[in-house]
């Protein structure tokens, strides 16, 4: 039996927040014990992220001890730590397929319930949302309590801060709850974690239940207004602690720090703030991946696949020998970073989500991680550029869209060698629509000087880096959360050199009248479709596109050959590689009616896997396949064409027939 595995005395019995306020406080600890073992068994089986969540239990239950979030408003910020609060809110039995198609999100999602608010996977965003919400409140004349969970080191962003100095334009209620467990994603840097750090460490677990005491001791009473509290309030912690000093010198009421797994104390205090008429800060420190120690670390059980306890060991169920395109970006810019001292890298909190932890090692004076910053990470990497060094700035695709003003302005209107290497790019599975990366394509292809790369492996990665290199305008490399393919026939043609805007034939078949452009890891689909339309004896080229910006005019000569052209590509399909391929043909006078453009419909895509993901986009062979058809059809309609069914049901009947030219 796993140490999770243990009898559910009280969880069985909560289906609502209604259920948890029956508790007693003993019994409220026990709950939070039950719902850490559960949803350890539950991401032990699903994957997800757990560390977080484990360290937010007790905080979330004091929460819905105390508030009605059915009316009032709960908000969190990483949205990512809410497992707790969906597990007390009706959503228990569905956590069997967290993540999963059929399944709940990962992330709070206010189509699976009127408890959650947004659906919401980007830091930075609740205390500037709750603001809005406290606003409509006032201006409503309604009283429901805003709260707004701030945690995970999202309070270093900087649209944090930004919300911070605009507190003052709420006149009424608002909590901003800070769960403070010292990490992010990866341990959190810069001056701010350093003020945070400072506080932690100057605290005894007896000095938190000191100010725990103090705070309640010195809570309003009959006849004493919130303010004359406060001032007491400050005199009996002494206010020399950094973190009260910021706050404060931003003129926002600041408690604690306190315990945040006391959850006695935590249902107190939420009492006594519940109702300030202001807005006001809970400083709480808590641990993340409380009672797994595995997962104590910063960043291993950040966000997990499923896994087994093997004794004290846990292994991965999801462990591999293949590589992934991640880990190989890794390699290849450590082994040319040894002979390029130009060569820096830069992350945001990701430095093992980017695959930099080897990089980071070998040149500590050359690897810089500026935490949920985003926007400061390309400004950073553009004052790096302008003085001579060529930064590599390594993020996923969906937080690059943060950055989008910085990339413009710092980096392309000055046109500095600034090397994007944009991971997670395209459909990235279980973590679902707030992180898919669907349009770093279209938003980036539209700046002048970017030049936009994707490799289809590993080889084409190594050829692309060293291709960015070489330039000296600012290029993007994109690719995506999956292993490398070992389609080893394709190898030669991937190993050519990048040469500016030009695409690589991979496959040519005799006689063929169509052509499939693939953009990035996507040409593995092409290809096995071209080995589809084979066995039918359709002939198909398949070209490698390499660039989507410049897109090579060699491309679209071939509509003026009579080819048909289908592009396919990771992204969505406006905007991205089909789309400029579209572009380039009408601008060339060249007929556009033969072409078309597969990418992801515009819609979001929901949590499921990313094979699945890629069949539902129609972004795979068989959708290549169907496509090939289709216009083979239209443009000789006499021309019998068998459906995919049959063509898998009848492989055995297949008779030798001619090519059939489109």
């Amino acid at each position: 039996m796993h140490q999770w595995d243990k009898k559910q005395e009280f969880l069985n019995g909560v289906n609502s927040p209604a259920d948890v306020k029956k508790l007693s406080v003993p019994e409220l600890k026990t709950l939070a014990e039950e719902i850490r073992h559960f949803i350890l068994g539950s991401v032990s089986k699903t994957g997800g992220h757990l560390a977080s969540n484990l360290g937010v239990v007790e905080l979330t239950l004091a929460m819905h001890y105390v508030f009605d979030f059915k009316n009032d408003k709960l908000l969190w910020d990483v949205g990512h730590q809410c497992y707790a609060h969906k597990i007390i809110t009706g959503r228990k039995d569905k956590f069997k397929d967290l993540r999963r198609a059929e399944g709940i999100s990962g992330f709070p999602n206010p189509a699976e319930s009127e408890y959650d608010q947004f659906s919401v996977g980007h830091a930075g965003t609740s205390i500037a949302t709750a603001i809005g919400m406290a606003l409509a409140q006032k201006q409503q004349d309604k009283d429901d309590r805003v709260v707004a969970v701030v945690g995970d080191a999202s309070i270093v962003n900087g649209a944090s801060f930004e919300a911070l100095n605009n507190l003052g334009l709420v006149k009424r209620q608002l909590l901003i709850v800070l769960n403070d467990n010292s990490m992010a994603i990866d341990v959190t840097v810069g001056a701010m974690a350093k003020y945070f750090s400072k506080v932690r460490l100057s605290h005894t677990y007896d000095d938190l239940r000191r100010t725990t005491r103090n705070i309640l001791e010195h809570m309003p009473v009959i006849g004493k207004s919130v303010e004359e509290a406060i001032e007491r309030i400050k005199k009996g912690i002494r206010m020399a602690l950094p973190a009260s000093q910021m706050f404060e010198s931003l003129n926002i009421p600041y408690f604690g720090p306190v315990d945040g797994h006391d959850i006695g104390s935590l249902i107190q205090l939420f009492e006594a703030l519940a109702d300030v008429n202001h807005p006001v800060i809970l400083h709480a420190y808590t641990k993340k991946g409380k009672g797994f120690e595995p997962a104590e670390g910063p960043s291993k059980f950040h966000s997990t696949g499923p896994f087994k306890m093997n004794g004290d060991a846990v292994k991965s169920e999801t462990e591999t020998s293949k590589r992934s395109f991640t880990s190989v970006l890794g390699e290849h810019l450590t082994e040319l970073a040894k002979k390029d001292k130009r060569i820096v890298a830069i992350t945001s909190a990701m430095c093992d989500g980017t695959g930099l932890v080897e990089f980071s090692k070998k040149f500590k004076d050359r690897f810089y991680d500026v935490g949920i910053a985003e926007s400061a990470a390309v400004d950073i990497a553009a004052g790096l550029a302008r003085s001579g060094l060529r930064p590599v700035v390594c993020i996923y695709s969906t937080f690059l869209q943060r950055s989008f003003v910085q990339i413009f302005q710092e980096v392309a209107l000055q046109n500095l060698p600034v090397i994007f290497c944009v991971d997670r790019a395209g459909l990235v599975g279980s973590d679902g629509p707030t992180h898919h990366g669907l349009m770093d394509i279209g938003f980036l292809r539209l700046i002048p000087n970017m030049v936009l790369t994707a490799p289809a492996n590993d080889i084409e990665m190594k050829g692309a880096l060293e291709f960015a290199l070489s330039q000296n305008q600012p290029v993007v490399i994109r690719y995506p959360k999956d292993f490398v393919p070992e389609q080893k026939f394709v190898r030669a043609a991937c190993a050519r050199p990048f040469s500016l805007g030009k695409s690589v034939l991979v496959k040519r078949s005799k006689k063929s009248a169509v052509a499939i452009v693939s953009y990035g890891s996507i040409l593995t689909e092409a290809l096995k479709a071209a080995e589809l339309l084979a066995e039918e004896n359709i002939a198909a080229d398949v070209i490698n596109g390499r660039f989507a910006g410049p897109v090579d005019e060699k491309i679209v000569s071939l509509l003026d050959k009579g080819k048909a052209i289908i592009t396919v590509e990771d992204h969505a399909g406006a905007c991205g590689f089909g789309s400029a391929v579209l572009e380039l043909a009408a601008a060339k006078s060249s007929s556009i009616k033969n072409i078309r453009v597969l990418g992801t419909p515009g819609r979001f895509i929901g949590h499921n896997s990313r094979k699945h993901q890629l069949m539902e986009a129609g972004i795979n062979a068989d959708k290549i396949v169907e496509t090939v058809k289709e216009m083979l059809t239209v443009r000789r309609p006499n021309i019998e064409i068998r459906s995919i069914k049959q063509t898998k049901s009848t492989k055995a009947q297949k008779t030798k027939s001619r090519i059939v030219n489109i």
